[in-house]
């Protein structure tokens, strides 16, 4: 089969390589389309590759075309959505069904081959099943999408209150629908771009705050009678926004950090002390999977886009294209701002 293969740090390259042979607890997958991570950038343009050569990949979409003896819940031409994460699920964390925590895991797309390629194998459990009402496209998403629910159902969410989603891109996009189906009172979106202000909304969100525009924090705590927001989930992984999520939180409110830092982040006294006074809770999330495994998260994402209460908008991909142009697509990371949206590669192109 066709791969595109990491040899070394910015060498991708489009080779072809042996095609893989599901085991008993396999299934063979015919992939269709896998988004460029933002994790995958830095494994070919960095120095973030576990080892080579490497086939990356681990937002995926395809359809079944052989499966294990042991495998009972698929069979070949189902269209199913990949799972990256394989936990070992022998440690206590994996046991507690914490699979994220796992120190033994190994990932599809990382650890092990990926989708970049014409087919990938992975375990059963590691490949849900989705309706004909869901697109491919929607399929290589439901990696974000999940990520989105878990950081969720990391607080103890509760309809009828007001959510803060600070970032406006495609997680915090999915994030604020996810607040919305069960029951946000109020959702706004903040982020730097209009643009994306301006889709949140035809997304759903009630809100959309510009955080370059002076007077940006009054005007947001006006939107709650000033006693700030209930739920603040931060999406964005930036240091001005964690912050920012400090100051947007309502006493006894909870705060979510689903975005990753790349920068060291420092509080002032001031700032740090908004924690204490106004009691909130703060806590982090990690990928997106639950018991059983993989969880809950994945199975709504399977079902809400199929009744299309979570919305697919088509900026969320910036451009198709096709495995054999890997290497163009990953170039065009080497330069800050061209890449607006998601790089979705076909492995049938």
């Amino acid at each position: 089969m066709k791969a595109g293969v990491v040899h070394a740090r910015e060498d991708i390259r489009y080779e072809e390589i042996e095609t893989p042979v599901p085991k008993e607890d396999q299934v063979l997958i015919k992939v269709k389309y896998t988004g460029i991570c933002g994790s995958d950038v830095p494994r070919v343009n960095g120095d973030a590759c576990h080892f080579f050569p490497n086939v990356l990949g681990h937002e995926f979409s395809g359809t079944v075309v052989e499966t294990g003896e042991a495998v009972t819940t698929l069979k070949p031409g189902d269209r199913v959505a990949g799972v990256p994460l394989v936990p070992c699920m022998k440690c206590e964390d994996c046991q507690k069904g914490n699979y994220s925590l796992c120190k033994h895991y190994s990932f599809i797309g990382s650890r092990e081959f990926g989708s970049f390629a014409e087919y990938v194998v992975v375990p059963e459990k590691n490949a849900v099943p989705f309706e004909e009402e869901v697109s491919f496209e929607q399929g290589a998403f439901f990696e974000p999408a999940t990520v989105a629910l878990h950081g969720l159902q990391r607080v103890p969410y509760e309809g009828g209150k007001t959510v803060a989603i600070l970032g406006g891109g495609t997680i915090g996009m999915f994030v604020m629908q996810w607040a919305n189906i069960f029951g946000a009172a109020q959702t706004v979106v903040f982020d730097i771009n209009d643009e994306r202000l301006e889709l949140g909304k035809r997304l759903g969100a009630t809100g959309g705050i510009n955080t370059l525009e002076d007077g940006f924090m009054d005007r947001a705590k006006a939107l709650t009678g000033g006693r700030g927001f209930d739920y603040v989930f931060e999406t964005a992984g930036n240091t001005i926004t964690m912050k920012m999520a400090f100051e947007l939180a309502a006493n006894k409110a909870n705060v979510c950090f689903v975005g990753t830092p790349t920068r060291e982040l420092s509080f002032s006294v001031d700032e740090w002390e908004n924690m204490n006074r106004k009691e909130f809770t703060l806590t982090g999330s990690w990928m997106s999977y639950s018991a059983p495994f993989p969880g809950k998260e994945w199975d709504l994402t399977a079902h809400y886009f199929k009744t299309g209460e979570l919305k697919f908008d088509e900026s969320f991909i910036f451009q198709k294209m096709p495995l054999r142009k890997i290497d163009e697509a990953f170039e065009m990371y080497k330069t800050p701002g061209v890449v607006k949206g998601k790089i979705l590669i076909d492995s049938e192109k």
